[in-house]
């Protein structure tokens, strides 16, 4: 079995750790990777510290990996030895249910497996993530790489970039729409620059005034500063889809009331704790709240495919590995512009 190193948490409160573990050779269309960079999203912050009582440990996180593949299973087809490969939150799924079978393996009906902190399909080992040297994963679950893109900017495109970008084609963002966008963090930015690549007219909701002008440099049409009540109060009833991307607790009013009639407001990020929403506020627009979670293979692929075309990819800080725990910190405290991502040739 190779033999892997990363760093881990141990419990909910202790910072993460060098730690060694191994990790079963590829079987027949699987594939081994060396990981290259692994991008630092909050929800590798909740599981760490527990705060979804999902955790299992040690804890590896990551799941926004690119990587080199060193070997191959004989029935692997997609890659090379030497290629790059790149994983995102899922790396296995039933296969068989209806969601599987249309390309939607993140709605498996028996449950997607995740990069880290849940039993392997094949094995029943505990997943670890990516903030670690290596990684074994069917090929099915691992994605080419458009050869034009920085590849430490690409990988939160696995997780951030995905996320944001299957709700906006779900619900046919393009010309002719006011699209809001909540939150400009790790997901925010790349909601953001893909409205704005998708012809919409992109208006960035902020609390802080500080990125106003981040905001407009990725392509908003508008910002609001969401503390103003006046300025929100100014957007009552103007917009035809809203996309909110933040993880802290935050009132859903005010957006609410920003809609159009028959619009749709969509949340993609994971607030810890239950979020409220006034049941007169749908229906007296007909308004509807959705919700959206990554994406299937398929649209996975397509998200990264459309991103070489227009040259997409993340706002990235890099950092080496021994930094992780300041970089939690930091995520806390909203001090990134606007993903990190960890060169793990620092592990070495």
């Amino acid at each position: 079995m190779p033999s892997s190193k990363g760093y881990a948490a141990h419990d909910a409160q202790s910072a993460l750790v060098p730690f060694n573990f191994s990790r079963r050779g590829p079987g027949p269309a699987e594939i081994s990777i060396d990981i290259l960079y692994c991008g630092v999203c909050h929800s590798d912050l909740h599981m760490a510290r527990n705060e979804w009582g999902q955790a299992i440990y040690p804890l590896v996180p990551g799941h926004e990996i690119v990587g080199r593949v060193t070997a191959a299973g004989g029935a692997v087809t997609k890659f090379k030895v030497g290629e790059i490969a790149a994983v995102g939150v899922i790396v296995d799924s039933c296969r068989h249910c209806a969601p599987c079978q249309r390309g939607e393996e993140h709605f498996c009906d028996e449950g997607a497996t995740l990069t880290y902190a849940v039993p392997d399909r094949v094995d029943g080992s505990i997943t670890m993530g990516g903030y670690s040297n290596n990684y074994t994963v069917d090929e099915r679950f691992a994605h080419t790489v458009p050869a034009n893109l920085n590849l430490a900017a690409v990988a939160p495109l696995l997780c951030a970039g995905i996320t944001t970008y299957s709700p906006l084609r779900h619900w046919k963002v393009g010309p002719g729409m006011r699209v809001g966008i909540v939150g400009l963090g790790g997901l925010g930015h790349m909601a953001l620059k893909f409205a704005h690549s998708f012809g919409a007219h992109v208006v960035q909701f902020t609390t802080s005034p500080k990125k106003k002008d981040d905001a407009l440099k990725l392509g908003a049409d508008d910002v609001v500063l969401s503390t103003d009540p006046e300025a929100m109060k100014a957007q009552t009833g103007t917009f035809d889809f809203i996309l909110d991307t933040v993880s802290a607790p935050h009132d859903l009013e005010p957006y609410l009331a920003a809609l159009k009639q028959d619009a749709t407001f969509t949340m993609v990020g994971l607030p810890e704790v239950p979020l409220s929403v006034s049941a007169f506020s749908l229906i007296n627009k007909r308004i509807s709240v959705a919700g959206s979670t990554i994406g299937g293979m398929p649209e996975t692929q397509e998200m990264l495919n459309y991103c070489g075309e227009h040259n997409i990819v993340s706002e990235v800080e890099v950092i080496p590995i021994d930094q992780i725990n300041e970089a939690f910190a930091r995520l806390l405290k909203q001090d990134v512009k606007f993903r990190f991502v960890i060169d793990m040739s620092s592990l070495k």
